[in-house]
């Protein structure tokens, strides 16, 4: 007989901090958080509100009137864990839990949950345990402070309380160097794959945009794949890849699903994350995917441009915007949105629900990767038959002439053809 897990009471809080000029619209980062909260298995949110708070209390984040009132909620809706969508300091989290007698997970700690889950691939899993890790030493050390305390003297003298701290932190480097170990020969075996595919050398086509934009379901309706492609935050932790070939004779190229980003991303995360966002690196072409139909689209576009250029994305990337989910819109707002993705430059608006405007898409991809090759011209010597029989097979060769020291060639290739062929 097999029992079900009971969920976890859980209830969402966002901090709406006054004195913090950027901060986000509370409505919103409210509704983010109880989605972020909705991407966990076995995690029931039974309450969510937004506290408004002028200024972070050092040790107890919100005033103690506000505790005492948050304090009779949780009991009333009997409440295990409690959300708070923002960074909370190890002794406020301590604090915090011995006075509401619930367990606490600040935003990082939630994403780290949520990647935990989701993470598939062995480098997924292997870079969410050392994100965990990083994550815990920094609290660890400054959690045991108060252990510090019970030394004598000037410090100099270790007592329990840094033995403790000393202890804990050395098996977290010992693990993390494990981890890290471990993680270096599966981006070799990454690297041997790309190596593979650098030989042919097809273009890569990556989608990037926040998390929940419905970069899966583009993906899947492109590719024929069966990608998960669920309403919810980071329903894809790991890159998918799968190969396309454009239509109307155009090239086939191999099209990449990437993690979705998010604004307030840890810190942690974006340095374990570089790898797995790697392919976007790569990419001869960008697809950034917009949920259009989300009241904070324009500062979600924001968080992404911030990312990729943290990222260090090229700027002589080309990068198509996609406004989706227009089928969310009635057909004014929806004709409005065509209208002004027509007057924009690279620009479409799209649904990858229904397949609207993708023809126009999918041709103007096959442009943007059409006018990435060039013409170069070149002499070989009878002696490098296997550059000329290369460069036959690529099918680059435009035209060619033999002369009586071998032959002048004309080809039109990508910069990523050219490369491997100097390589040679």
């Amino acid at each position: 007989m097999t029992h079900e897990r009971e969920a976890t009471r859980a209830w969402a809080l966002h901090p709406d901090i006054k004195s913090e000029r950027d901060r986000r619209g509370a409505e919103f980062a409210l509704a983010e958080a109880v989605s972020l909260a909705a991407a966990l298995p076995d995690l029931d949110v039974v309450g969510a509100e937004s506290v408004r708070v002028s200024r972070p209390h050092p040790g107890m984040l919100f005033g103690s009137g506000k505790i005492d009132e948050l304090k009779a909620k949780f009991q009333d809706a009997e409440v295990d864990l409690v959300l708070v969508d923002g960074p909370v300091t190890p002794v406020q989290q301590r604090n915090l839990e011995k006075e509401w007698k619930v367990k606490l997970l600040d935003r990082t700690g939630l994403i780290l949950e949520i990647f935990s889950d989701r993470a598939r691939t062995r480098e997924g899993v292997l870079q969410v345990e050392m994100a965990a890790l990083s994550y815990q030493r920094t609290r660890l050390v400054r959690a045991w402070t108060h252990l510090e305390r019970q030394r004598g003297g000037l410090g100099f003298v270790g007592g329990p309380g840094e033995t403790q701290i000393e202890a804990d932190r050395r098996a977290i480097d010992e693990q993390l160097v494990r981890l890290r170990r471990q993680l270096d020969k599966v981006v070799k075996t990454r690297e041997l794959h790309r190596a593979a595919r650098a030989k042919v050398p097809f273009p890569i086509v990556a989608l990037v945009g926040y998390t929940n934009a419905g970069k899966s379901t583009l993906f899947n309706r492109l590719t024929g794949a069966d990608v998960m492609a669920k309403d919810m935050l980071f329903a894809t932790l790991d890159p998918t890849m799968r190969r396309v070939q454009l239509p109307d004779g155009g090239p086939e190229v191999i099209l990449s699903d990437t993690v979705g980003f998010i604004s307030d991303l840890p810190t942690e995360l974006v340095a374990s994350f570089r790898a797995t966002l790697e392919e976007v690196l790569a990419a001869n072409l960008i697809l950034h995917v917009r949920d259009i139909s989300h009241p904070e689209t324009e500062n979600q576009a924001r968080d992404v441009a911030e990312i990729m250029d943290s990222l260090g994305v090229s700027e002589d990337v080309p990068v198509l915007e996609l406004w989706n989910k227009i089928d969310n819109f009635g057909d004014e707002v929806k004709a409005a949105h065509i209208g002004r993705a027509a007057r924009e430059d690279d620009v479409f608006a799209i649904s990858a629900v229904t397949g609207e405007g993708l023809p126009d898409l999918m041709e103007r991809i096959t442009r943007a990767l059409a006018s990435e090759r060039h013409l170069s011209q070149f002499h070989l010597d009878f002696s490098e038959g296997k550059k000329r029989a290369w460069l036959f097979a690529e099918e680059v060769v435009e035209s060619e002439e033999q002369d009586e020291t071998g032959f002048n060639l004309t080809v039109r290739w990508t910069d990523r053809q050219e490369k491997r062929f100097r390589e040679m």
